[in-house]
């Protein structure tokens, strides 16, 4: 196990230390994406600016989460650790990318939809959990993000 609990990929990897939570970091770490998308929110963009800019911010955060889970799992001395959290980060706000501006209701919707759907792992995220490093550990929840996205659409046409 390499020491190296204070670099960049580390703290980026366990989503700013939202990974360290003691109970359930992955909820931890699908909170901070939540928070992020609501600081998103708080801009003038409209509606499509919006959804252009979390777009853009989570493919940057997919690429920078590859990058530093692939750090992290040599630094933890395991396969996809508890701490790293990027990934569900990431997810949490792929759910939001086609709706930006839903409700309160809509939020909490899609944060409870991200954490069902990255516990389950429908097909094909287990099989995408599989690629090797960081890529396999943002994948499946790369996956989860978008049944989210999907479903959170549906729900929207129909509640309307």
């Amino acid at each position: 196990m390499v020491k190296e609990p204070r670099s960049l990929s580390i703290w980026i990897a366990t989503g700013l230390g939202s990974g360290y939570f003691p109970v359930a970091p992955g909820t931890a770490g699908s909170a901070l994406g939540l928070a992020l998308v609501i600081a998103f929110r708080q801009t003038s963009l409209g509606p499509l600016g919006l959804a252009a800019s979390l777009a853009t911010f989570a493919v940057l955060l997919f690429f920078v989460g590859v990058w530093s889970a692939g750090k992290a799992e040599k630094v933890f001395g395991r396969v996809d650790p508890g701490q790293v959290v990027i990934d569900e980060v990431a997810g949490q706000i792929i759910t939001f990318i086609a709706t930006p501006r839903v409700t309160w209701i809509g939020l909490i919707a899609g944060f409870i939809l991200f954490r069902a759907f990255d516990i389950v792992k429908p097909f094909p995220a287990r099989q995408a959990e599989r690629f090797p490093g960081g890529w396999g550990i943002m994948l499946d929840d790369v996956v989860a993000g978008l049944y989210s996205l999907m479903v959170l659409v549906i729900l929207g046409r129909f509640i309307k």
